[in-house]
């Protein structure tokens, strides 16, 4: 029987009860968040609070907690604890809470059968991270940007967050990230009357087809369309996933494939390392290269993982948009010297059929296409290192935090390294928002940061047209964009604008590293912070003339807008087939912790 032993060995008794200890103290700690659940205080000592879960009438979970800023919760995994009726048990079942939530959550039973899938699959995922011959921080500290993506857990926030429904187990141990397996992309030729190619000003398909392929895989390529009647000269060629290929688009593509408008070409000979996002990949034979993000249709925390049509085609045009702006702006190209990978290129090819359907599913509509990004590798200077944001979250087996060995390694306090942290993340994100109406979403995977002598020294931000977004306010720095670009991109008003950065920065990723921070005694709640609020405050001070766009796009209100990620999958959208990608839902008001450092701030 196939992975019989591998399962016995990564799934015992012990790992189970691990993963599902943490995990069950992620739910409690995100749906008290979301405001799903409401829990009954016990008692207080200290900064730890005992609560109450009642479930249903004889039954309870009793856990302990540290409520943070911004109306956040540390659950304590090793106090949670369920009691009923007369009997009392360590709480160890991540779908059991699932299903003792029914009561109080208003999930659909579809959701709920689904969720259990996703759940699993995470599990199991975080089984397989338990039982990984793992590298300590001290160590992976080390490790190359490429290969440290591998030793990551997953979204910090979503519960479900390896859920990848479409995988099976085979294809999770072949590509999952975790696993770190190389792979060879495979490559179709796509007749150019149904494939649309954009790229960059002055960068030509022929040209990008030879930095990305040799001249023998070329070649050879060209040899299996002229076997099959038909003139190299009138395909483009494209690389896909294995998996896309064997599981979407074989079964979408028949008539294309009898037609001979897309023609199956082979594996190309570079290796490459699949990135947090699944479908992102980096060359490790030949680092300088593109990194490829090509569609893959699982669906993973809250949307398929498609490329949307209409965001693959305007990718190019974004890439120069966002570059252009940092070219001829002296703070972020001479002081911040920010990094801008940018996307370079890009080729959709739509379903003749599925287009024509009104409403029809998105995933159907982003089933084939490719980006090429450029290499964060070409950019990093003799003494940088880049890891994403997300490294910073990570704890060892022995829960050593990695941005404890960072910060040891660096010879600095850790109040002067996150200062210097905050100041490096800061002022480029500002400057676009405030400078330029333009917004990033700098979450864990498309924040970069670069290290040298582990200290950070510069931002880089990637996925522009996934994550861009602009203002609905008329700036004359946002005049000249063309009619296309407003229809792809999203425009916000001010507080949805400031959002990308207050959830997408602030709530999906600072308040965790804050809890790494506090419980490993690095720094104080209030002094992480205020060290934030500072930040804010000194790129400010620094541009004065910019006073109405502070005021506009405002960090330090009382309240803002809550954006909630698992009510989204699990009460308000569910797992129906909509025909635009779920967006965060909107569930009350968030106190905002910066709003107690504005004054002391400004005095400062």
């Amino acid at each position: 029987m196939q992975f019989a032993s591998d399962i016995q060995k990564i799934l015992n008794k012990d790992n189970w009860k691990k993963v599902n200890r943490k995990l069950i103290a992620k739910m409690l700690s995100e749906y008290m968040y979301e405001d799903m659940i409401q829990p009954e205080i016990l008692g207080e000592e200290g900064k730890t609070i005992t609560y109450s879960l009642q479930v249903s009438q004889d039954k309870q979970y009793r856990y302990q907690a540290q409520k943070r800023f911004f109306d956040s919760f540390d659950v304590k995994r090793d106090t949670i604890e369920i009691r009923e009726g007369e009997e009392n048990k360590q709480a160890d079942s991540a779908i059991e809470l699932l299903i003792d939530l029914q009561g109080i959550i208003p999930m659909s039973s579809e959701t709920v059968g689904h969720l259990i899938k996703e759940l699993n699959a995470t599990l199991i995922a975080d089984a397989h991270l338990l039982g990984k011959n793992q590298k300590s921080s001290d160590e992976l500290i080390h490790v190359d940007y490429a290969d440290l993506e591998g030793f990551m857990t997953g979204h910090p926030w979503i519960t479900y967050n390896k859920g990848r429904i479409g995988f099976g187990y085979d294809d999770y141990l072949n590509f999952a990230p975790e696993h770190q397996k190389e792979i060879r992309l495979s490559w179709i030729a796509v007749a150019k009357k149904i494939a649309a190619f954009q790229s960059i000003d002055g960068l030509k398909y022929e040209e990008l087809l030879a930095e990305e392929l040799s001249e023998k895989e070329r070649s050879s390529f060209e040899e299996k369309i002229i076997v099959q009647g038909e003139n190299p000269a009138d395909y483009f060629f494209m690389p896909v996933h294995e998996w896309q290929w064997k599981n979407v688009l074989i079964q979408n593509f028949p008539e294309e494939l009898a037609e001979k408008t897309i023609i199956p070409l082979g594996e190309g000979n570079d290796c490459y390392l699949p990135q947090q996002s699944i479908r992102t990949f980096v060359n490790i034979t030949h680092k300088e290269k593109h990194h490829v993000k090509l569609p893959m249709s699982i669906l993973n925390t809250l949307v398929y993982r498609g490329l949307p049509s209409e965001r693959t085609l305007i990718a190019p045009q974004v890439t120069e948009l966002i570059k252009g702006i940092a070219d001829h702006d002296t703070f972020l190209k001479d002081e911040c010297r920010v990094i801008l990978p940018g996307e370079n290129a890009s080729m959709n090819v739509d379903h003749r059929y599925y287009t024509g359907v009104k409403q029809a599913p998105y995933q159907y509509l982003e089933m084939l296409g490719t980006i090429w990004r450029e290499s964060i590798y070409t950019y990093l200077d003799e003494g940088e290192q880049a890891i994403t944001l997300a490294a910073l979250l990570y704890e060892d087996h022995d829960h050593k935090p990695y941005v404890q060995s960072l910060i040891e390694d660096s010879g600095l306090q850790a109040e002067e390294w996150m200062k210097t942290f905050f100041k490096v993340a800061m002022d480029p994100l500002l400057h676009y928002l405030y400078q330029y109406g333009t917004v990033f979403s700098p979450h864990g995977q498309n924040t970069i940061i670069v290290l040298k002598d582990s200290v950070p020294h510069r931002l880089a931000i990637k996925d522009f047209v996934d994550d861009v977004n602009i203002s609905d306010q008329d700036f004359p720095e946002l005049r000249g964009l063309s009619k296309e670009f407003k229809e792809v991109l999203r425009s916000e008003p001010p507080e949805g604008l400031t959002q990308f950065i207050f959830t997408g920065l602030f709530i999906c990723h600072l308040r965790y590293l804050s809890h790494i921070l506090i419980n490993h005694e690095l720094m104080e709640e209030e002094l992480f912070w205020g060290l934030l609020a500072q930040s804010i405050q000194d790129y400010q001070d620094r541009f004065p003339e910019l006073g109405e766009r502070f005021a506009l796009f405002d960090f330090f209100k009382p309240k803002l807008t809550k954006l909630c990620l698992n009510r989204n999958r699990m009460v308000d959208y569910g797992y129906s087939d909509g025909d635009d990608r779920p967006h965060a839902s909107e569930f009350g008001k968030v106190n905002n912790a910066l709003s107690l450092f504005k004054e002391k701030a400004t005095v400062q």
